[in-house]
């Protein structure tokens, strides 16, 4: 457990006192990237953040403000319910994303405009007039067990047992 900041010293002068303290015992010594420059940063002060979240593959959507994510979601509605294969499925995700709306309605805006809901007659007629027809699944023979495939053939006797 670290021991205390004494009452007398300022936070600056103790920290460095502590830091002075892990050198002398060799606490920094291998570690990992010793030696190497430090990556040069962009313009801005967010290089590091922008560089781990390129690094991680995580989508930026996750910074973004609630009504701007729901924003998103209706502008790209049409390629969310393009793969969908049936119109209550299509209602489905339309009247998620529109609860969605009406509860960030609820929440105070604290990052300008709401977002606005989606029409589902206007998204079902959409979906109707792209889809295509997926194709037809082929019908094939049932398939046997492996037990049936592998075992000896029994004959039958065609003789009466007495």
């Amino acid at each position: 457990m670290s021991e205390r900041k004494p009452a007398g010293m300022s936070d600056e002068s103790w920290v460095e006192q502590r830091i002075g303290e892990a050198v002398d015992r060799g606490d920094f010594e291998g570690l990992p990237g010793t030696g190497r420059p430090l990556p040069q940063g962009e313009a801005d002060e967010d290089w590091w953040v922008r560089g781990y979240l390129r690094r991680e593959d995580v989508s930026t959507d996750l910074s973004l403000p609630a009504p701007l994510v729901l924003r998103r979601e209706a502008d790209d509605i049409d390629h969310t319910v393009g793969r969908l294969l049936d119109e209550a499925a299509v209602r489905r995700v339309v009247g998620e994303l529109n609860q969605r709306v009406e509860e960030s309605w609820r929440r105070p805006a604290d990052h300008g405009p709401v977002a606005r809901r989606v029409d589902a007659e206007e998204v079902v007629a959409r979906w109707r007039e792209n889809r295509t027809e997926p194709a037809p699944v082929p019908v094939t023979a049932p398939r046997t067990s492996w037990w049936r495939r592998f075992r000896p053939r029994l004959k039958r006797s065609t003789t009466p047992s007495a």
